[in-house]
């Protein structure tokens, strides 16, 4: 069996780790067990690289350098490489007539073996059950929206948020006024689910809450669709230019971005470009404008969408929402000219974009709303919906390359907020630490530090109940979900865990974004039970000011705007990690191995007292234990936990349901 070792968490192994700058240089490193090949008769690896775009390979020999650490055992073989253009890059490594013992290559023949990325464990494999490293190669075009480094997204879901005023009552929409009550949820005689009730949530109630935000320590509003649209949610679009009268108008909302801005708080809107409504002014189902698409063959936006005979295509089988063609001309100018629908909203006094199920919408379309975006506010925050590791995503036959530089700034980060849940509930550490270092080697450091790193959405169940309440199985009905609620003992662990969530999610590198309630205690499965008022009022307060602690930690540390990341532990239910330092341009996440001694970049400061200070300022351990038994993290010196006000020397003892954050003591 061939031992080989190339481990992309430690720099040793790749550098620099992670994505790098097209037109620069990476170094890789494989260490094989010492005796396994003979230099002296020209069997030395090989390192391939495969730009994806092309397919075309290189082929580099690999040098064999003699100064390492582990030379006993392993011997180190190097390559660096040139990576020319933006794009991916996969690669592997080739030995030449490996021996396994018996004089034979490792595949039982005389020919050569082939190393590659085995994705169950992460490590270093035989060809058969392997695959490929990934390099992301970007080429910024834009500069970086780096006001939201550091801070707190808070997604609005603006129907059920916060009213003021009386509720505006429309024709075929059904006004509530049960604030607190039970979404409507069972069908109508139709079999249709209208989602047409309102419960009055609108923009001036955003505003009049702008101090509860402030107090949170909240930067960034990310709303839900405010623009005309018949349902509650608003993803079935009517008008884009025209703020729901239902929420308010566009006055309203450039008051709201102003009263916001005043206090630090950026807005985003939530842009649904891949579809319409079908009751909009575009498709005009009711035929209410007279121009609209589906009666008028000589519509302005008849070729928006796709007509069948039988029909239209609609998003996802829902006929409501027709799918429209973003290779349109006309729908790109819309959208993306002079006078679009991307830069008339930033106009009115938005920072941003949250993009609605990006991967639907062509690369090129997108590189327009980006440069769009971006001419009107340089800064301005371009943020995709992706489920999936977004640096390679492959949808509709094209691979989007968000990351080259010139499309999103960042995604949603929902990998991570299953390895969450999963570390959380179940202490399983791995669970969370895979999907870490899938972030950390392929996303670029910029998107890393942009990332929004979610707890819950109103696509998702709400976060108290992933972690603490019942599972559910995919058939479960909505009168199941309707009617359950958390028992007590279901309570005290899920405020428990949704504390060791919340302080995981805030230290991390991104920028955590709080689902509207969740730090009110808010329980409930998938839409639209995960879609009830704010409890003004009746908010548990014991998480209400868990959350404000911890944001004050956060915010009030530099090291969380863009330091680097290193794993210290992930076993028996601990996880830690450090975070430290940052580079002169803020714009790497450095990956360090495993250890007990600490390193960060820009070394560490020769005089003890300003060493103390550098450290106490640029480096923080988070610690949390998930798991069933005590454990132990090994660090080196005096340590205070921000959250208890204990200290430590050197070893760190970490309860079940603890949760730690560490800075350097005196």
């Amino acid at each position: 069996m061939i031992k080989a070792i190339h481990d992309t968490s430690n720099a040793m192994f790749r550098d620099p780790a992670g994505a790098c700058r097209a037109g620069s240089s990476v170094c890789l490193t494989l260490l094989l067990e010492r005796g396994l090949l003979h230099c002296d008769s020209g069997g030395a690896p090989a390192l391939h690289l495969r730009f994806d775009k092309d397919g075309s390979v290189r082929s580099v020999p690999m040098a064999l350098c003699p100064a390492f650490a582990g030379a006993d055992l392993y011997e180190a073989w190097r390559a660096e490489v040139m990576i020319p253009a933006k794009g991916l890059y996969w690669y592997w490594f080739e030995i030449p007539g490996a021996a396994d013992g018996s004089g034979h290559g490792a595949d039982g023949g005389a020919g050569a073996v082939r190393i590659g990325l085995d994705p169950r464990t992460g490590q270093a494999a035989v060809s058969g059950e392997s695959g490929d490293w990934q390099i992301t190669a970007e080429e910024p075009a834009f500069a970086d929206p780096d006001w939201i480094r550091g801070g707190v997204f808070y997604h609005v879901f603006v129907d059920r948020f916060a009213r003021a005023g009386e509720p505006v009552c429309l024709e075929g929409k059904i006004t509530r006024h049960d604030w607190g009550g039970e979404p409507h949820w069972r069908p109508d005689a139709h079999g249709e689910i209208l989602n047409n009730d309102f419960f009055g949530g609108n923009l001036e109630g955003i505003r009049r809450k702008l101090p509860y935000f402030e107090e949170l320590g909240v930067t960034c509003l990310y709303l839900s669709p405010i623009f005309e649209a018949y349902s509650s949610h608003k993803y079935d679009t009517s008008d884009y230019m025209k703020v729901d009268p239902m929420f308010g108008d566009e006055a309203g909302f450039t008051r709201l971005c102003e009263d916001a801005r005043a206090r630090g708080i950026r807005i985003i809107c939530d842009g649904v470009f891949s579809h319409t409504g079908s009751d909009s002014r575009y498709f005009d189902i009711h035929d209410r404008y007279g121009d609209g698409a589906c009666h008028h063959p000589d519509s302005p936006y008849r070729d928006w969408y796709y007509f069948e005979e039988d029909g239209w295509q609609s998003w996802w089988g829902i006929k409501t929402l027709p799918r429209v063609n973003k290779d349109i001309p006309s729908y790109q100018e819309f959208m993306a000219g002079p006078d679009g629908v991307i830069r008339h909203w930033l106009r009115a006094g938005a920072s941003g974009w949250r993009l609605d199920v990006v991967d639907e919408l062509p690369r090129t379309f997108l590189e327009k709303l980006t440069a769009a975006a971006k001419a009107e506010k340089p800064d301005a925050m371009m943020l995709g919906e992706v489920w999936e590791d977004a640096s390679n995503k492959v949808a509709y036959d094209e691979r989007k390359n968000y990351f080259e530089g010139n499309k999103l700034d960042s995604v949603m980060n929902y990998p991570l907020r299953r390895g969450l849940i999963d570390y959380v509930r179940e202490g399983n550490a791995q669970a969370l630490a895979r999907p870490m270092q899938m972030i950390l080697d392929h996303y670029p450091a910029r998107v890393i530090h942009s990332l929004m790193n979610i707890l819950g959405t109103h696509d998702t169940e709400r976060i108290i109940t992933a972690l603490a309440g019942r599972k559910l199985g995919p058939d479960a009905t909505r009168a199941e979900k309707a009617s359950i609620r958390m028992d007590a003992s279901e309570w005290a662990a899920g405020i428990r865990r949704l504390k060791t969530a919340v302080v995981l999610q805030m230290t991390l590198p991104g920028v955590p974004c709080i689902y509207y309630g969740d730090e009110a205690g808010m329980e409930g499965y998938n839409d639209p039970f995960n879609r009830r008022c704010f409890p003004w009022g009746h908010e548990n307060a014991e998480l209400q000011d868990w959350y404000r602690r911890v944001i004050a930690i956060r915010r009030g540390c530099p090291v969380y705007a863009s330091g680097g990341y290193r794993l210290l532990a992930a076993r028996d239910g601990l996880f830690a990690f450090e975070r430290a330092g940052r580079d002169s341009a803020g714009d790497t996440c450095e990956v360090e191995m495993a250890g007990s001694d600490t390193t960060f970049a820009g070394g560490r400061p020769a005089d003890a007292a300003e060493a103390a200070a550098h450290d106490a300022a640029l480096r923080r351990v988070t610690a949390a234990n998930c798991g069933q038994t005590l454990q132990t993290l090994h660090l080196f010196g005096r340590w205070e936990d921000l959250l208890s006000g204990a200290v430590f020397k050197d070893d760190v003892p970490v309860p079940p349901g603890q949760a730690m954050i560490l800075r350097p003591g005196k």
